[in-house]
Protein backbone atom coordinates (compact mmCIF):
# COMPACT_ATOMS: atom_id res chain seq x y z
CA UNK A 1 0.00 0.00 0.00
CA UNK A 2 1.14 3.69 -0.19
CA UNK A 3 2.02 5.52 2.32
CA UNK A 4 0.17 8.44 4.00
CA UNK A 5 2.23 11.17 2.42
CA UNK A 6 1.60 9.62 -0.93
CA UNK A 7 -2.03 9.19 -0.04
CA UNK A 8 -2.28 12.71 0.44
CA UNK A 9 -0.75 13.84 -2.57
CA UNK A 10 -3.14 11.59 -4.75
CA UNK A 11 -6.14 12.57 -2.99
CA UNK A 12 -5.39 16.63 -3.59
CA UNK A 13 -4.15 15.47 -7.34
CA UNK A 14 -6.84 14.79 -9.73
CA UNK A 15 -6.07 13.50 -13.21
CA UNK A 16 -8.63 12.15 -16.28
CA UNK A 17 -7.56 8.69 -16.44
CA UNK A 18 -4.42 8.18 -19.01
CA UNK A 19 -4.08 4.73 -21.27
CA UNK A 20 -0.69 2.93 -21.05
CA UNK A 21 1.07 0.26 -22.26
CA UNK A 22 4.27 -1.37 -20.47
CA UNK A 23 7.28 -3.18 -22.77
CA UNK A 24 9.04 -5.42 -20.40
CA UNK A 25 6.44 -6.75 -18.42
CA UNK A 26 8.15 -9.70 -17.11
CA UNK A 27 11.34 -7.87 -16.01
CA UNK A 28 12.56 -7.25 -12.49
CA UNK A 29 11.31 -3.48 -12.20
CA UNK A 30 8.37 -3.89 -13.95
CA UNK A 31 5.92 -4.35 -10.75
CA UNK A 32 6.99 -1.15 -9.87
CA UNK A 33 5.73 0.55 -12.62
CA UNK A 34 2.60 -1.51 -12.68
CA UNK A 35 2.09 -0.45 -9.37
CA UNK A 36 2.59 3.51 -10.41
CA UNK A 37 0.25 3.36 -12.69
CA UNK A 38 -2.25 1.56 -10.35
CA UNK A 39 -2.06 4.02 -7.88
CA UNK A 40 -2.32 7.23 -9.97
CA UNK A 41 -5.91 5.84 -11.54
CA UNK A 42 -4.73 5.11 -14.93
CA UNK A 43 -5.21 2.18 -16.87
CA UNK A 44 -2.86 -0.45 -18.83
CA UNK A 45 -4.23 -1.28 -22.08
CA UNK A 46 -1.58 -3.49 -22.99
CA UNK A 47 1.69 -5.10 -22.24
CA UNK A 48 4.88 -6.87 -24.35
CA UNK A 49 7.54 -9.23 -23.17
CA UNK A 50 8.68 -11.66 -24.93
CA UNK A 51 9.29 -14.16 -21.55
CA UNK A 52 5.32 -15.13 -20.57
CA UNK A 53 5.52 -15.70 -16.59
CA UNK A 54 3.88 -12.14 -16.74
CA UNK A 55 1.75 -13.22 -13.38
CA UNK A 56 1.70 -10.33 -12.07
CA UNK A 57 -0.23 -8.51 -14.02
CA UNK A 58 -3.76 -10.23 -12.45
CA UNK A 59 -2.63 -7.96 -9.12
CA UNK A 60 -3.35 -4.67 -11.39
CA UNK A 61 -4.10 -5.09 -14.33
CA UNK A 62 -5.77 -8.43 -15.56
CA UNK A 63 -7.59 -7.46 -18.63
CA UNK A 64 -4.60 -5.73 -20.06
CA UNK A 65 -4.24 -7.58 -23.81
CA UNK A 66 -0.70 -9.32 -23.79
CA UNK A 67 1.97 -9.82 -26.30
CA UNK A 68 5.07 -11.96 -26.81
CA UNK A 69 5.54 -10.63 -30.13
CA UNK A 70 6.89 -7.17 -31.23
CA UNK A 71 5.37 -6.70 -34.41
CA UNK A 72 1.60 -8.14 -33.05
CA UNK A 73 1.75 -5.64 -30.06
CA UNK A 74 2.67 -3.12 -32.83
CA UNK A 75 -0.64 -3.81 -34.60
CA UNK A 76 -2.40 -3.80 -31.53
CA UNK A 77 -1.33 -0.25 -30.54
CA UNK A 78 -2.34 0.63 -33.95
CA UNK A 79 -5.32 -0.95 -33.96
CA UNK A 80 -6.31 0.74 -30.74
CA UNK A 81 -5.64 4.12 -32.25
CA UNK A 82 -7.81 3.61 -34.94
CA UNK A 83 -10.88 2.48 -32.99
CA UNK A 84 -9.97 5.80 -30.73
CA UNK A 85 -8.33 4.66 -28.24
CA UNK A 86 -5.05 7.05 -27.71
CA UNK A 87 -1.99 5.81 -26.12
CA UNK A 88 -0.89 8.09 -23.91
CA UNK A 89 2.36 6.76 -22.48
CA UNK A 90 4.34 4.07 -23.20
CA UNK A 91 6.38 2.84 -20.14
CA UNK A 92 9.09 1.32 -21.06
CA UNK A 93 11.17 -1.61 -18.39
CA UNK A 94 13.54 -3.94 -21.09
CA UNK A 95 17.21 -4.62 -21.07
CA UNK A 96 19.17 -1.68 -20.81
CA UNK A 97 20.13 -1.89 -24.78
CA UNK A 98 16.76 -1.84 -25.83
CA UNK A 99 15.52 1.24 -24.07
CA UNK A 100 16.59 3.77 -27.02
CA UNK A 101 14.82 1.89 -29.79
CA UNK A 102 11.75 1.55 -27.39
CA UNK A 103 11.99 5.57 -26.88
CA UNK A 104 11.80 6.36 -30.47
CA UNK A 105 8.89 3.66 -30.83
CA UNK A 106 7.18 5.43 -28.15
CA UNK A 107 7.53 8.79 -29.83
CA UNK A 108 7.05 8.32 -33.52
CA UNK A 109 3.73 6.40 -32.11
CA UNK A 110 2.42 9.92 -30.48
CA UNK A 111 2.63 8.58 -27.07
CA UNK A 112 5.24 10.18 -24.08
CA UNK A 113 7.81 7.73 -22.94
CA UNK A 114 8.47 6.58 -19.42
CA UNK A 115 11.90 4.74 -19.15
CA UNK A 116 14.05 3.14 -16.48
CA UNK A 117 17.56 4.03 -16.16
CA UNK A 118 20.01 3.71 -17.54
CA UNK A 119 18.10 5.93 -19.96
CA UNK A 120 20.57 5.17 -22.85
CA UNK A 121 24.02 4.04 -23.15
CA UNK A 122 25.77 6.25 -25.17
CA UNK A 123 25.58 9.91 -24.94
CA UNK A 124 25.41 10.49 -28.74
CA UNK A 125 21.58 8.60 -28.21
CA UNK A 126 20.24 10.96 -26.03
CA UNK A 127 21.37 13.60 -29.16
CA UNK A 128 19.33 11.59 -31.45
CA UNK A 129 15.96 11.41 -29.05
CA UNK A 130 16.19 15.14 -28.74
CA UNK A 131 15.70 15.55 -32.30
CA UNK A 132 12.55 13.15 -32.27
CA UNK A 133 11.42 14.80 -29.41
CA UNK A 134 11.38 17.83 -31.51
CA UNK A 135 10.29 16.31 -35.03
CA UNK A 136 7.07 14.54 -32.61
CA UNK A 137 6.18 17.11 -30.11
CA UNK A 138 6.44 14.22 -27.18
CA UNK A 139 8.18 13.75 -24.15
CA UNK A 140 11.13 11.15 -22.72
CA UNK A 141 10.77 10.88 -18.76
CA UNK A 142 13.30 9.28 -17.25
CA UNK A 143 13.04 7.68 -13.29
CA UNK A 144 15.75 9.35 -11.59
CA UNK A 145 13.65 8.09 -8.11
CA UNK A 146 16.35 9.05 -5.93
CA UNK A 147 16.20 12.72 -6.81
CA UNK A 148 12.46 12.06 -4.82
CA UNK A 149 14.24 10.46 -1.34
CA UNK A 150 13.87 12.56 1.30
CA UNK A 151 17.34 11.95 2.47
CA UNK A 152 19.00 13.09 -0.90
CA UNK A 153 16.71 16.08 -0.83
CA UNK A 154 17.68 16.97 2.55
CA UNK A 155 21.43 16.53 1.44
CA UNK A 156 20.68 18.79 -1.73
CA UNK A 157 19.10 21.62 0.55
CA UNK A 158 22.52 20.80 3.29
CA UNK A 159 25.03 21.69 0.11
CA UNK A 160 23.58 24.52 -1.32
CA UNK A 161 23.21 26.41 1.45
CA UNK A 162 26.15 25.56 3.41
CA UNK A 163 28.73 28.14 3.25
CA UNK A 164 32.03 25.52 2.86
CA UNK A 165 35.15 26.73 1.28
CA UNK A 166 36.29 23.39 0.57
CA UNK A 167 34.88 20.07 -0.95
CA UNK A 168 32.62 17.56 0.44
CA UNK A 169 34.68 14.35 1.00
CA UNK A 170 32.20 11.68 -0.24
CA UNK A 171 32.67 8.08 -0.12
CA UNK A 172 30.25 6.02 -2.25
CA UNK A 173 29.99 1.81 -1.58
CA UNK A 174 27.56 -0.26 -3.24
CA UNK A 175 27.26 -3.67 -3.23
CA UNK A 176 24.27 -6.06 -4.13
CA UNK A 177 25.22 -9.48 -4.91
CA UNK A 178 24.42 -11.77 -7.55
CA UNK A 179 24.17 -15.33 -8.62
CA UNK A 180 25.88 -16.84 -11.18
CA UNK A 181 22.59 -16.29 -13.06
CA UNK A 182 23.89 -12.78 -13.60
CA UNK A 183 26.57 -13.52 -16.18
CA UNK A 184 24.44 -15.47 -18.17
CA UNK A 185 21.29 -13.08 -18.32
CA UNK A 186 21.55 -9.71 -20.73
CA UNK A 187 23.02 -8.10 -17.61
CA UNK A 188 26.29 -9.57 -17.73
CA UNK A 189 26.86 -8.61 -21.18
CA UNK A 190 28.33 -5.07 -20.99
CA UNK A 191 27.30 -4.76 -25.12
CA UNK A 192 23.68 -4.92 -23.15
CA UNK A 193 23.62 -3.83 -20.16
CA UNK A 194 26.85 -1.22 -20.11
CA UNK A 195 28.64 -3.80 -17.53
CA UNK A 196 28.33 -3.18 -14.01
CA UNK A 197 28.87 0.54 -12.89
CA UNK A 198 26.40 1.90 -15.65
CA UNK A 199 23.87 -1.24 -14.56
CA UNK A 200 23.79 -0.87 -10.51
CA UNK A 201 25.44 2.95 -10.51
CA UNK A 202 24.11 4.88 -12.72
CA UNK A 203 21.29 6.70 -10.46
CA UNK A 204 24.03 7.28 -7.77
CA UNK A 205 26.12 8.88 -10.68
CA UNK A 206 22.77 11.01 -11.43
CA UNK A 207 22.31 11.95 -7.64
CA UNK A 208 25.48 13.16 -7.42
CA UNK A 209 25.74 15.16 -10.16
CA UNK A 210 22.57 16.38 -9.24
CA UNK A 211 23.68 17.62 -5.59
CA UNK A 212 27.22 18.28 -6.23
CA UNK A 213 27.33 20.19 -9.67
CA UNK A 214 29.69 19.33 -12.96
CA UNK A 215 31.68 16.89 -13.24
CA UNK A 216 35.46 18.07 -12.96
CA UNK A 217 37.49 15.17 -13.16
CA UNK A 218 36.62 11.24 -13.71
CA UNK A 219 39.51 8.29 -13.28
CA UNK A 220 38.68 4.70 -12.86
CA UNK A 221 40.94 2.71 -10.59
CA UNK A 222 39.17 -0.90 -11.06
CA UNK A 223 37.21 -2.12 -13.73
CA UNK A 224 35.78 -5.68 -14.08
CA UNK A 225 33.36 -7.39 -14.79
CA UNK A 226 31.65 -7.65 -11.13
CA UNK A 227 33.22 -5.02 -9.92
CA UNK A 228 34.63 -1.15 -10.41
CA UNK A 229 36.04 1.49 -8.95
CA UNK A 230 37.06 4.92 -9.34
CA UNK A 231 37.47 8.52 -8.35
CA UNK A 232 34.80 12.02 -9.30
CA UNK A 233 35.72 15.27 -8.72
CA UNK A 234 32.60 17.54 -8.96
CA UNK A 235 32.15 21.22 -8.32
CA UNK A 236 31.45 20.72 -4.91
CA UNK A 237 32.63 16.82 -4.13
CA UNK A 238 35.60 14.69 -4.18
CA UNK A 239 34.15 11.63 -4.62
CA UNK A 240 35.19 7.57 -3.95
CA UNK A 241 32.95 5.16 -5.24
CA UNK A 242 32.87 1.43 -4.82
CA UNK A 243 30.65 -0.85 -6.51
CA UNK A 244 30.16 -4.41 -6.39
CA UNK A 245 27.74 -7.70 -7.44
CA UNK A 246 30.36 -9.91 -6.15
CA UNK A 247 29.36 -11.28 -2.45
CA UNK A 248 32.62 -11.60 -1.30
CA UNK A 249 33.45 -8.06 -1.20
CA UNK A 250 30.43 -7.54 1.29
CA UNK A 251 32.03 -6.01 4.67
CA UNK A 252 32.01 -8.96 7.77
CA UNK A 253 29.93 -7.64 9.99
CA UNK A 254 26.96 -7.83 6.69
CA UNK A 255 27.87 -11.63 5.97
CA UNK A 256 27.46 -12.05 9.67
CA UNK A 257 23.84 -11.02 9.18
CA UNK A 258 23.44 -13.03 6.15
CA UNK A 259 22.54 -9.84 4.41
CA UNK A 260 23.87 -9.72 0.59
CA UNK A 261 23.24 -5.47 0.28
CA UNK A 262 25.22 -3.25 1.47
CA UNK A 263 25.12 0.43 0.75
CA UNK A 264 26.94 3.79 2.02
CA UNK A 265 27.29 7.26 1.34
CA UNK A 266 29.43 9.36 3.61
CA UNK A 267 29.46 12.86 3.25
CA UNK A 268 32.70 14.31 5.48
CA UNK A 269 32.75 11.15 7.52
CA UNK A 270 28.70 11.34 8.22
CA UNK A 271 26.68 8.47 7.48
CA UNK A 272 23.86 10.02 4.89
CA UNK A 273 21.18 7.39 5.80
CA UNK A 274 18.95 6.31 2.80
CA UNK A 275 17.88 2.77 3.50
CA UNK A 276 14.28 3.14 3.66
CA UNK A 277 11.60 4.79 1.57
CA UNK A 278 12.05 2.97 -1.95
CA UNK A 279 8.99 1.39 -2.38
CA UNK A 280 6.84 4.26 -3.31
CA UNK A 281 9.01 6.27 -5.07
CA UNK A 282 7.89 5.02 -8.59
CA UNK A 283 4.46 5.73 -8.00
CA UNK A 284 5.89 9.67 -6.78
CA UNK A 285 8.25 9.81 -10.27
CA UNK A 286 4.20 8.55 -11.72
CA UNK A 287 2.84 11.85 -10.22
CA UNK A 288 5.25 14.10 -11.21
CA UNK A 289 5.38 13.02 -15.04
CA UNK A 290 1.35 13.60 -14.92
CA UNK A 291 2.04 16.90 -13.75
CA UNK A 292 4.33 17.61 -16.36
CA UNK A 293 7.40 17.54 -14.27
CA UNK A 294 9.23 14.78 -15.15
CA UNK A 295 12.81 14.55 -15.23
CA UNK A 296 13.62 14.63 -18.92
CA UNK A 297 16.12 13.62 -21.68
CA UNK A 298 18.49 16.41 -20.59
CA UNK A 299 18.46 15.94 -16.97
CA UNK A 300 19.70 12.16 -17.71
CA UNK A 301 22.50 13.21 -19.98
CA UNK A 302 24.95 13.93 -17.14
CA UNK A 303 24.97 10.47 -15.73
CA UNK A 304 25.25 8.59 -18.91
CA UNK A 305 27.98 11.01 -20.11
CA UNK A 306 29.65 9.47 -16.65
CA UNK A 307 29.20 5.73 -17.02
CA UNK A 308 30.11 6.36 -20.69
CA UNK A 309 33.69 7.82 -19.96
CA UNK A 310 34.40 4.82 -16.76
CA UNK A 311 33.28 2.14 -19.68
CA UNK A 312 35.81 4.00 -22.49
CA UNK A 313 38.64 5.27 -20.91
CA UNK A 314 42.24 3.86 -19.70
CA UNK A 315 43.00 2.34 -16.15
CA UNK A 316 44.43 5.33 -14.03
CA UNK A 317 46.50 5.26 -10.76
CA UNK A 318 45.70 9.11 -10.37
CA UNK A 319 43.14 10.46 -8.28
CA UNK A 320 42.46 9.00 -4.32
CA UNK A 321 41.31 5.33 -4.10
CA UNK A 322 38.30 3.78 -2.38
CA UNK A 323 39.57 2.37 1.05
CA UNK A 324 38.13 -1.12 -0.12
CA UNK A 325 40.72 -1.73 -3.16
CA UNK A 326 43.08 -1.73 -0.32
CA UNK A 327 41.39 -5.63 0.32
CA UNK A 328 41.74 -6.19 -3.18
CA UNK A 329 45.46 -5.49 -4.15
CA UNK A 330 44.83 -2.59 -6.17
Amino acid sequence: MINCNIDKVLHHYITQMKNFALIGAAGFIAPRHLKAIKETNNLLVAALDKFDSVGIMDSYFPKADFFTEFERFDRHIEKLKRNGTHLDYLSICTPNYLHDAHIRMALRIGADAICEKPLVLNPWNVDALQDIERESGKKTNTILQLRLHSSIIALKNRVKNEQKNTKYEVDLTYITSRGKWYDISWKGDESKSGGVATNIGIHFYDMLSWIFGEVQENKVHLREKNKAAGYLEFEKARVRWFLSIDENDLPQKIKEKNQRTFRSITVDNEEIEFSDGFMDLHTLSYLEILKGKGFSLEDAKKSVNIVHDIRSQAISQLGEKHPFLKGLGV
